[in-house]
Formats: structure tokens, sequence, C-alpha cells
């Protein structure tokens, strides 16, 4: 067997040189403990697809897209399905304008675990390159995304002792564990969003939260959907709206800069100066120099 403290020693120091930004030294460290792990003919699968992914960390950092994909690949092909090996080489296939490649790569995150919200944002910017390079027929020019097995797959759960967690679990006693929402779903979801997006561009708010809603129905733990929808409440003078939807966002994100930002927005237009100026208190200790945010505070000071 390989020496395992040596090599436990070796990582230890490769994460202490990737924290203090010396990447290529981390990635040298990462390499030593794998050659350690071959040379004994371990085959702990588990601890080489760490060192193989941390050491396509450091390849990223450094900017060598084509290296971290193969790291990335290796960690994948021991541990398939792994959340962080998939965000770095879809990170890596984004830097090298390989779009179809690193929407397949995000959007197998989101089947793993549905909550990773760097793989949302990766998958809005791939939708919009794809469209801009592809036009409508983007999908058809996809490869095929894999299909994640249930074993691997992550539920979402609110937080315990919550509302939402005691009604889920109410549920869960009758109905059984919803599931997580396909690709395809989510896929529609996000065409539908963009969609909204386009039309709040416009100035046509109406039709926006008619696609901001078909969106949520399809996916409803998009904070950014219910933010862009209370963009157009505030606009349509529907500030109780625009408050509920902040507040589903804040649920799933407490420093949503832009679910307390509009919050306090409606509650300012409502009245209620108390609501909007502790928003914005919250909003400043998250952005303490959000100059909007302070603007807005001095007109409820004023």
């Amino acid at each position: 067997m390989a020496p395992a403290s040596r090599i436990a020693d070796l990582r230890q120091a490769g994460n202490e040189q990737f924290r203090n930004g010396q990447y290529s030294q981390a990635a040298a460290l990462y390499g030593r403990a794998l050659e350690l792990l071959e040379a004994a003919g371990d085959a702990n699968a588990e601890e080489r697809s760490v060192l193989f992914s941390n050491r396509a960390a450091c390849y990223l950092k450094d900017g060598n897209c084509s290296l971290c994909i193969k790291d990335c690949s290796e960690a994948l092909d021991l541990v398939p399905f792994g959340i962080k090996p998939l965000l770095r080489r879809a990170a890596a296939y984004e830097a090298l304008e390989r779009y179809h490649l690193a929407y397949v790569d995000y959007k197998t995150v989101l089947q793993v675990d549905i909550t990773v919200q760097a793989a949302h944002d990766g998958v809005n910017r791939m939708t919009k390159a794809l469209l801009e390079k592809d036009g409508l027929q983007w999908r058809q020019k996809l490869p095929p995304i894999p299909s994640v097995p249930v074993s691997a797959q992550r539920r979402w759960e609110p937080p315990s002792g919550s509302q939402e967690a005691t009604t889920r679990s109410n549920e869960n006693n009758t109905a059984g564990t919803k599931q997580v929402p396909t690709a395809a779903t989510m896929d529609r979801a996000n065409v539908l969003k963009l969609e909204g997006n386009e039309f709040v561009k416009k100035g046509n708010y109406k039709k926006a939260v008619e696609k901001y809603t078909e969106s949520l129905k399809l996916h409803k733990l998009e904070g950014a959907t219910y933010t862009n929808r209370a963009l157009c409440y505030l606009n349509m003078k529907q500030y109780k709206e625009a408050i509920q939807d902040c507040s589903e966002a804040l649920k799933m994100d407490p420093k949503n800069v832009k679910a307390f930002y509009r919050r306090a927005q409606a509650y300012k237009e409502l009245k209620d100066y108390r609501s909007s100026k502790a928003d914005i208190n919250s909003l400043l200790k998250i952005e303490p120099k959000n100059s909007a945010a302070q603007k807005l505070l001095q007109e409820l000071n004023c």
C-alpha cells in the first residue's frame, strides 16, 4: 500500500499552496501524491479522483484549460458525476469557447444537485452564447446529456425546522419524495426565463411576468426568476406581489442583494418605511459600498 501519511501530507501541502495562490507548486504536489499512489498500486478511486480534481483546479487558475479538462475527465472516470470536476471542466470548456460541451457539464451538475448556483449561472451564460452562435436550433447541435442515476442525485431539502420543511415532510408521508426536475424541464424553464428577460428589455413587463411565471411552474428553485419578476411587478406598481417574490428569493439565498433592494423599493412605495430601511440596512451589511442602496437610504431618512 502507498504510504498514506505521506500522501496526506502532500495533499495538505498542495491545499496550502493553492490557498496562497501558488498554483504551479500546488499542482506539482498533487502530482507527486498521484505518483505515489500509482507506484504503490493503490486503487483508491476516491482519493485519486480528488487529487486529479484538485490539480485540475490549479491548471484552471493558471489558464491551462486543456490540462484542466484532461484531469477532470480522469477524476470523473474514477468517480462519475463529481460536482467539482464537472464544474471545473465546464469552466475550462467555457474559457475555450467550447460552449456545447460546457453546457452539457453544467446541466449534468444540476441533475446531481439542483441547488448549485454556479451551474445555473453557467447554463444561463451558455444558453445565451449558443443562441447567439447557432440561433434557435442550438439544442439540435448539443451532444447527449448524460442521465445521472438516482443514486448519484442529491435531493434539495429546505432548512430543518422551517415551515416549508414541515410541509415537505407531511407531503412526503402521503405522496412520496418529489423528484428533481429533469434536464429537459430545467432547460425549458431557463428558456422561458430568458424570453422574459427579452420582454423586460423592451419594457413589456406584463408579458415578461407571464414568461417568468411559466418558468417558475417548471423550476421553483431559481431565485433570479423571482427577483426578475419582482422588478416587473415594481414597474407595474404591484408592490405586494414584488415583496412576495423577493421574500421567496431570500428564502433560497439570504444574501440576495437584488431581492433586498427591490423589496425595500416596494416597501417604500407602500409607505412601510421601517421595513424598507431594515432591508436596505441588511443589504449594506452585505455590500457596504452599494451606491443605489445608500441613495435609497438617504431618501428614506429625509
